[in-house]
């Protein structure tokens, strides 16, 4: 707690995708995820969202641990990494377990 007060937490997620982006609007996230509409995001109380387009992060930052991570999480559930491509949100440094696509049907 004497951590959070002093310098805060931080957790930053990465949006991986063709199209898919994050930047903000005031104080709010706005999310393009390939959805038919953009996705906005309100920080609560003690949260703040900053986002770089260039790298496609999104770092949360806040003095509550369990409320950072918690935001953190409801973000990345929008639009979780799948496992053929990748694609998705997914926190800084997440090893995506991937599936081998088609490995081709035997004809008869």
């Amino acid at each position: 707690m004497i951590l959070g007060v002093s310098s805060g937490f931080t957790r930053t997620l990465e949006i991986d995708g063709v199209g898919y982006r994050a930047e903000m609007s005031g104080q709010n996230l706005v999310l393009n995820l390939g959805f038919s509409h953009p996705v906005e995001i309100k920080p609560p109380a003690g949260i703040t969202f900053s986002a770089d387009p260039k790298a496609r992060q999104v770092k949360i930052s806040g003095f509550d641990k369990e409320q950072v991570g918690q935001v953190a999480a409801n973000i990345r559930e929008i639009r979780p990494p799948e496992p053929y491509k990748g694609k998705g949100i997914h926190y800084l440094g997440e090893h995506i377990r991937r599936k081998a696509g088609k490995s081709g049907k035997a004809k008869k």
